[in-house]
């Protein structure tokens, strides 16, 4: 693999990373990170550890340049100043890549939240080799924008649909791409100095949304995505489940539809394969004998009342009310929010999914809140950069080995 890019990667990634010590020490900086400005008591109180420790936990961090106290005092009670903590926004940073059929889309974050850069590609094909081709280009052309900036990328997220091994950086199955047990995490390692971390499409997104979205300060929140699949991430005990066998959340595939509906997964019933964008306008277009016809031609036509798109979209709100009812029911979260592109017609649904949804939720686990929002392909695209920057706070902690 060849690339016309000329540009030294020497320094890329050489930034020392935080030596955090132990799961503690990383959560107090992830404390800083997701609520800052923060003050040292208010840690102390959401850790349960002592000023004392609090500070000495905090001092490296400090020492380091990856975090500043607060330049203007706040009070918290008379003649007790409180400096602040906050991250320094750029002394990590990571770029984030989401991998669709037709296209990649890649940003550089911050540990701010901060989007610094971002490129979108479109791909001649999605095979393998076409697409690690086109992530290499994507990320060198990001690394060449940060310029001295690039000293502090902390490593590489790429996301996925399907079922990925995320410790391997294995894709064992991604339908929507046609990939079977490909190794994309090690193919990418071979051609960039950085870290790499391969996820699943949903759960780096509820990683996202865990640190700076809706599921910041719940204890316990799914996120329900729509569009070209449907998937589920779900955050509990102080972690986004990733399952025994990197399987977890895949409620598109719960059998949820009629036994008539093919999934592109191979099985049939399942919710995605009457509620994925792909099934709601493959089944108006063949209602209609038009194969040509779009999706927004579809959504057009619901607009107007066309009996055939109006009942694909009500088959969709059918299946993913259900689906959401059993989520709620088997873990009872705080939040549940509802994103993705296919949001944008979620008015065609919303009273279909309602119904089902408060028909099969059980007792006080319908009280649970949910939130409507739309993701952008650049909101997927941070989600991968967020599980990389995650992903290198763990690695810095193991590191240390204490």
């Amino acid at each position: 693999m060849s690339y016309s890019l000329d540009m030294p990667l020497d320094d890329v990634g050489t930034r020392r990373r935080p030596e955090l010590g132990t799961p503690r020490s990383a959560e107090i900086f992830t404390r800083i990170i997701t609520h800052g400005p923060v003050s040292r008591l208010d840690i102390g109180r959401l850790t349960g550890l002592s000023q004392a420790k609090v500070t000495k936990t905090v001092n490296p961090l400090i020492e380091g340049g990856y975090v500043t106290v607060g330049e203007h005092a706040e009070h918290s009670f008379p003649g007790r100043p409180v400096r602040p903590l906050s991250v320094v926004p750029r002394s990590m940073i990571a770029i984030g890549v989401k991998v669709n059929q037709d296209e990649i889309f890649a940003v550089t974050v911050s540990l701010g939240n901060e989007v610094l850069g971002s490129t979108r590609r479109r791909l001649k094909s999605h095979d393998p080799d076409s697409t690690v081709d086109a992530i290499v280009t994507s990320v060198r052309s990001l690394i060449a924008q940060l310029g001295g900036d690039a000293a502090s990328i902390a490593g590489v997220g790429v996301s996925v649909s399907g079922d990925i091994d995320s410790s391997t950086g294995l894709v064992r199955h991604s339908p929507l791409l046609g990939w079977s047990h490909f190794a994309l995490g090690e193919r990418l390692a071979a051609e960039l100095p950085l870290p790499i971390t391969v996820e699943n499409d949903v759960r780096a997104l509820a990683k996202s949304e865990q640190w700076f979205g809706a599921g910041r300060d719940a204890e316990s929140f799914a996120i329900i995505t729509i569009g070209a699949g449907i998937g589920c991430g779900i955050y509990v005990n102080d972690d986004v489940v990733v399952g025994a066998h990197g399987v977890a959340g895949e409620i598109g595939h719960l059998p949820l539809a009629s036994s008539d509906a093919l999934c592109v997964c191979g099985r049939r019933g399942c919710v995605e394969a009457v509620a994925s964008s792909r099934a709601i306008r493959d089944a108006v277009s063949l209602e209609h004998g038009d194969p040509e016809l779009t999706l927004a031609g579809v959504i057009r036509l619901a607009h107007e009342g066309d009996p055939a798109a109006v009942a694909a979209f009500e088959r969709a709100g059918t299946a993913i009310g259900a689906a959401v009812a059993a989520t709620v029911n088997l873990f009872g979260p705080e939040v549940v929010v509802i994103a993705g592109e296919g949001v944008m017609d979620y008015d065609l649904y919303e009273r279909r999914f309602r119904e089902e949804f408060l028909a099969h939720a059980f007792g006080a686990a319908a009280n649970c809140r949910l939130v409507v929002q739309r993701h952008t392909f650049t909101d997927w695209a941070r989600g991968a950069a967020v599980a990389a920057l995650r992903e290198a706070i763990t690695a810095s902690t193991a590191a240390t080995g204490e």
